[in-house]
């Protein structure tokens, strides 16, 4: 054997034994890094449990986007407008959802003008969901399927409490979406939102569901949105907001912008109360909603301390109406409504809705607190008066500061209610006290800035008595958004002036 290869075996079995002891190496310090030692509990490693596999960007939603996407359509609607130019112009300002071309020449020609939303087909025969304020008024509504088709959709109902609309086209075998619970949607979840923002068909974007049950949002009069940080802009209003197992668990409806785009907070109503209404209106051609009889507000810290509660709960009821399924059950002014039907009560929204929701003629338990004692009533609901459905007030009347000006003022974002004797003597107020109480107030208003409180008892406006709602609009229709506002108000039986500027 020649040197050479005596080298070559030696090397080969050296390299053999370091490949050996590496093995070994490595398989005793993996041993002793998963099993404790013995000598020292201190010192044990910890063992490592295994990973939840991670959600969201590592995950692809694709193919959900490509399950919900066929049955997300646009809806492209056009009226013909006989006022004035101007005067439309108004209007389509207070619009947030739809984009809107074309125009006419100034003056009182008619007109064509256009818009531009979404829908969700959920049944194969063509039902279509909307939003109200998507198809209101419209002379003609055309749907762009995904897949090129077009059709001439006819309004089958609309629900402007909710904002909630229904179009059906004739059409078989479309793709639908399936609906889902959204009570059981939780804060956090993942979310997409499908629509057609800004006439791009087809768009998906991604966030999580940022709140549920969101009220006094200011935009429908029943309110339970779910608020969510997905994309959504104009033209987005009637598409879907769908879970990660393509569900449909809300209708967008609604986005909050100071520059009329996305700015991280959207709204959408919630799939349960869409498809209730959207029952009502294929059967029935109107939603007919269950009534109570009360005017009902929002208990502050400052009012749960005069009822004596402990935490701000429930709803306080201000007014019982005569004749009413709330008379009848013994209801008073004065009681805070606990309970209703065995669901908690956190708010008087929380109250009104499930009393439009509850069926006509079933019999449910009230839970309320009466001179710091609680007791149990039964009532009957009937069904709501004509006149509150058409005015969507369902005996809770409210006024929005500004509501009805069609500009901004130094009373925006407050909202009252009329101060009923009782009330009046539950807050300390002196008898035969006339006013407005304030129930709710944005907390970057300038009334909020200028120190008004929940609880405050408005009692004249710039020098101008304040006895009723009606006296507040009427004082606060002729306010210019310049305008600074001198108020008068009670505070827990004492007066006090407060200089509320516009912003």
């Amino acid at each position: 054997m020649s040197n050479n290869n005596r080298r070559f075996q030696g090397v080969a079995i050296l390299s053999l034994f370091l490949f050996i002891g590496l093995a070994l190496g490595i398989a005793l310090s993996t041993r002793f890094e998963w099993m404790p030692s013995a000598h020292s509990a201190e010192n044990q490693p910890q063992p490592r449990l295994p990973l939840p596999r991670p959600a969201g960007p590592s995950q692809s939603f694709a193919p959900v986007a490509k399950a919900v996407m066929p049955a997300v359509v646009n809806v492209s609607t056009t009226r013909v407008v006989r006022g004035s130019q101007n005067e439309d112009q108004s209007e389509q300002q207070l619009d947030p959802f739809s984009r809107r071309f074309g125009g006419g020449m100034p003056g009182p020609r008619p007109h064509r003008e256009n818009a531009l939303g979404s829908g969700v087909i959920v049944s194969s025969d063509g039902y279509i969901v909307t939003n109200n304020h998507v198809v209101a008024k419209a002379d003609e509504i055309r749907i762009l399927l995904p897949d090129k088709r077009e059709f001439v959709g006819k309004v089958v109902g609309t629900d402007p409490p909710t904002d909630v609309a229904v179009v059906k086209i004739e059409a078989k075998n479309l793709p639908t979406l399936p609906w889902g619970d959204s009570d059981r949607l939780e804060v956090g979840e993942f979310v997409l939102a499908v629509g057609n923002p800004f006439a791009l068909n087809s768009t998906v974007t991604l966030g999580i569901v940022s709140a549920v049950g969101r009220a006094n949002v200011g935009i429908a009069d029943y309110e339970d949105f779910i608020q969510t940080d997905a994309a959504i802009n104009p033209g987005n209003s009637g598409g879907a907001l769908v879970n990660a197992r393509g569900e449909l668990m809300g209708i967008n409806t609604a986005i909050f912008s100071e520059s009329g785009g996305y700015m991280g907070v959207g709204f959408a109503v919630p799939s349960n109360m869409a498809r209730a209404v959207m029952d009502s209106l294929i059967k029935t051609g109107k939603v007919t909603r269950g009534w109570l009889g009360v005017s009902v507000q929002d208990i502050n810290q400052d009012l749960a301390k005069q009822f004596g509660l402990n935490q701000a709960e429930g709803a306080l009821v201000s007014e019982v109406m005569p004749n009413s399924p709330a008379a009848a059950a013994g209801v008073k002014s004065g009681d805070i409504i606990l309970s209703f039907d065995g669901k908690t009560i956190s708010s008087a929204g929380v109250l009104r809705n499930l009393v439009a929701q509850t069926p006509v003629g079933k019999s449910v338990a009230l839970g309320v607190l009466r001179d710091n004692k609680r007791e149990t009533l039964n009532a009957k609901i009937a069904e709501q008066p004509k006149e509150m459905a058409q005015r969507g007030g369902g005996g809770d009347e409210t006024f929005r500061g500004d509501e009805g000006t069609g500009k901004p003022s130094a009373l925006a974002g407050l909202v009252v209610r009329n101060l009923t004797p009782d009330i009046a003597g539950q807050l300390g107020l002196a008898p035969g006290t006339k006013g407005v109480v304030v129930t709710d107030i944005a907390p970057s208003s300038p009334a909020a800035g200028a120190g008004v409180q929940p609880g405050d008892v408005i009692l004249q406006i710039n020098r101008q008595p304040v006895t009723s709602i009606a006296d507040m609009k009427r004082i606060g229709g002729k306010l210019s958004s310049k305008d600074s506002v001198l108020l008068l108000i009670n505070r827990a039986g004492s007066k006090l002036f407060l200089v509320v500027k516009p912003q």
